[in-house]
């Protein structure tokens, strides 16, 4: 495994812009294999898209959630959707991992698309949909900087 950061695992980071096969196989691309090699998590994401999870940063999310109280709708309305979609894989020799159709769908994913590293997971997006959040939020990352990132100096 790559590491960077003082021995934590590297970040996943860039956009890839692989195409499904007929069976619904991703080639994931050679930089993030190293991470997800052992095994991963996909399930639903925000916004229409998938996560890709490294098993070990799917536990600590999983653990997270769990921590919310029983008693909050909202928290088990979250872990249900999160959980009830999630399809541990392991990748193939090529590097290749199934899409699960009902993941598929709710993604939108048929053959062109776009898999971002996004720090601590990966996401899958149609290529188009991809393209278009990138432009709507393009015109917003600017302005939003002093507030997401207080404390940076650009």
């Amino acid at each position: 495994m790559n590491e960077s950061f003082s021995g934590s695992p590297s970040l996943l980071l860039g956009t890839f812009t692989p195409r499904l096969d007929d069976k619904g196989r991703l080639i994931l691309p050679a930089k993030f294999r190293g991470q997800l090699a052992s095994g991963l998590v996909m399930t639903r994401g925000q916004e229409r898209c998938l996560f890709l999870l490294p098993m070990d940063e799917f536990r600590r999310m999983y653990d997270q959630i769990r921590q919310a109280p029983v008693t909050s709708k909202q928290a088990r309305d979250y872990l249900r959707v999160f959980l009830s979609g999630a399809s541990d894989e392991i990748p193939d020799k090529q590097g290749r991992v199934s899409i699960p159709a009902p993941l598929r769908a709710y993604a939108g994913l048929d053959r062109d698309v776009a898999v971002i590293g996004a720090g601590t997971r990966v996401e899958i997006w149609d290529a188009t949909a991809w393209e278009t959040y990138l432009a709507e939020q393009e015109a917003e990352y600017a302005s939003t900087a002093e507030e997401v990132l207080p404390a940076l100096r650009f």
